[in-house]
């Protein structure tokens, strides 16, 4: 496949590996499984409601692959697809599906554009119309690493936004797989392997983590995806997701790489970094 991995200087590479992008995680999933072929497939398939922890983790594993494994993201790609062959069925209303279904397999990749542009107007600095369009290119660029078919796939970031409208106005729906996973983030799960001093603890912790959770989901959803699914959301509640959004904003920049990355993300930034360096010291030796 002819298609350029990811490397610094990306956009990509910038955020893809960041904490905060686990604060539309839920909405992007919620998103995902609206569309009927997608919904049955995690409803018959997806072990979200088994282990979410674990699903969790091994969807950060494969996206951060795909984003700083160099080579490595390429055969992610086509692992992905092949994992995805053998998923097919007929859903609850008689309808066949099947995964890698391309407007379905496109809706997946495509949807978390909308969703790192939402992350950054509420938790970070909004894109400019050239970031926009530069992160769009650099979706397409991942939609070929993951195999997408290009005819599914807007040219441009204007066409982009004119897809997304529709697909929400007329081929997303009120699954039931998505109103179940609003359901369970509700009652965050007890993380496996969890020291058992603080196992008594989760009970509280769970229940407030789930419920921030799910009133950052709920809100930044888009406002025609909550009236579809029924969500109330207020004018009281926005403003509280601003003042949050405005906090996050403000802390991430301050800290350490460390801490704001993820573990591979940011061993693959600081492994980068250290071959540059060797680059250049052997250039000017």
């Amino acid at each position: 496949m002819d298609v350029e991995p990811f490397g610094p200087g990306s956009l990509h590479w910038e955020t893809a590996g960041e904490y905060r992008n686990l604060l539309v995680a839920g909405s992007a999933l919620v998103l995902q499984t609206m569309h009927p072929a997608v919904g049955a497939a995690v409803a018959q398939y997806s072990t979200y409601k088994e282990d979410p922890w674990g699903r969790l983790n091994r969807t950060l594993a494969s996206i951060h692959t795909w984003v700083y494994g160099g080579a490595g993201g390429l055969a992610e790609g086509e692992r992905l697809r092949e994992l995805h062959k053998p998923i097919s069925g007929v859903d609850e209303q008689g309808r066949c599906y099947h995964a890698l279904n391309g407007a379905a397999w496109a809706w997946v990749h495509l949807s978390l554009f909308e969703r790192f542009v939402t992350l950054n107007r509420y938790f970070g600095t909004p894109y400019t119309e050239d970031g926009e369009r530069r992160l769009y290119a650099e979706t397409r660029q991942l939609g070929a690493i993951l195999r997408v078919p290009e005819r599914e796939m807007p040219p441009t970031v204007e066409e982009f936004w004119s897809y997304f409208d529709e697909m929400v106005a007329e081929r997303l729906e009120p699954h039931p797989t998505a109103l179940d996973v609003l359901a369970v983030m509700r009652g965050t799960p007890m993380p496996p392997g969890l020291p058992r001093p603080l196992r008594r603890l989760w009970a509280p912790v769970g229940a407030g983590s789930g419920e921030i959770n799910y009133f950052v989901t709920v809100g930044t959803l888009p406002p025609a995806v909550r009236e579809k699914l029924d969500l109330p959301w207020s004018a009281r509640d926005e403003r509280r997701l601003r003042h949050l959004g405005r906090a996050v904003a403000m802390l991430i920049p301050r800290l350490p790489e460390r801490l704001r990355y993820m573990p591979m993300p940011f061993h693959a930034r600081k492994a980068a970094r250290r071959l540059r360096g060797l680059e250049r010291a052997l250039r000017s030796a």
